[in-house]
C-alpha cells in the first residue's frame, strides 16, 4: 500500500472536521464515500467499530477517531497555522473540544432525534444546548474565533456541530440572541473550505478508487 485510503461519509460531523484539516494541511488522498447503512467490508476490516472517519495510512496503521486523524494530518504539514491554540493554551483548547464532543454532542444528538431515545424531551435538550452556544458566543466575542485572530482546528473541530444543531429549527437558531457565534457559523457555512468538504462525492462502490479527496468544489 502507497497511499492514503480516506473513508468517510458527507454530512458527519466528525468525518468533517476530519476532512477540513486534511484540506488544510495539503495531504492529498484516495477518498471512499459511504453509507452508514451499507458499510463497505473493506472498511469494517480496517476499523470493525464501523465509524467514520477512517484513515488507512500507507504502513497499514489504521486510524478512526476523527481528532487523530486531523491531529496526524496537521502535525505533518500545518501551513495556515491551524495548530496555534495547542500551542499557546493547549488545556484550553482540549477543554472546549471535550465539551463539545461530551455534554453539547449528548444534547445534540437528544434535541435532533429525540424519537431515537427513550424519554428524551427535545426541548429539555435544545435548552441544555443553547446554554452552551451562548458560551461561545461570548467567546467569539474577543476576536471572532475561538482558537485566537484566525480560525483554527479549533473552529473546524467545533463548527461543524454547531451547524447539526441549527438544523432542526434554523427559524429559532437564527432568531438567538447570538450574534458573534451567527457570524461565525455563517462564514464558516460560505466559505471555500466548507464548499470543498462538502463536495458530494459517489458511494464507493467497493471497487474503484477514482475519487481523491480534495477534489476542489
Amino acid at each position: 500500500m502507497t497511499r492514503l485510503i480516506l473513508y468517510s461519509f458527507r454530512r458527519c460531523p466528525y468525518a468533517m472536521r476530519a476532512r477540513l484539516a486534511i484540506l488544510s494541511s495539503g495531504i492529498v488522498c484516495t477518498h471512499r464515500e459511504i453509507l452508514l447503512r451499507d458499510k463497505p467490508q473493506a472498511m469494517l476490516e480496517a476499523s470493525p467499530k464501523g465509524t467514520v472517519p477512517v484513515l488507512v495510512l500507507p504502513s497499514g496503521e489504521v486510524l478512526d477517531e476523527s481528532l487523530d486523524v486531523a491531529f496526524w494530518a496537521l502535525k505533518r504539514s500545518d501551513p495556515a497555522g491551524w495548530l496555534r491554540p495547542w500551542s499557546e493554551d493547549g488545556g484550553a483548547a482540549d477543554a472546549l473540544i471535550e465539551r463539545n464532543d461530551g455534554p453539547f454532542k449528548h444534547h445534540l444528538d437528544r434535541y435532533k432525534y429525540a424519537s431515537r431515545y427513550e424519554g428524551a424531551d427535545a426541548l429539555e435538550h435544545r435548552a441544555a444546548g443553547e446554554a452552551i452556544l451562548a458560551d461561545l458566543n461570548e467567546r467569539l466575542k474577543v476576536s471572532g474565533f475561538l482558537g485566537g485572530e484566525d480560525f483554527s482546528f479549533l473552529d473546524a473541530a467545533i463548527a461543524p456541530f454547531v451547524r447539526q444543531f441549527r438544523i432542526p429549527d434554523k427559524e429559532w437558531f437564527d432568531a438567538q440572541n447570538w450574534p458573534h457565534l451567527h457570524a461565525w457559523l455563517f462564514a464558516f457555512m460560505e466559505s471555500e473550505r466548507f464548499a470543498i468538504v462538502m463536495k458530494k462525492y459517489q458511494v464507493w462502490d467497493g471497487v474503484s478508487d477514482e475519487d481523491v479527496f480534495p477534489g476542489g468544489i
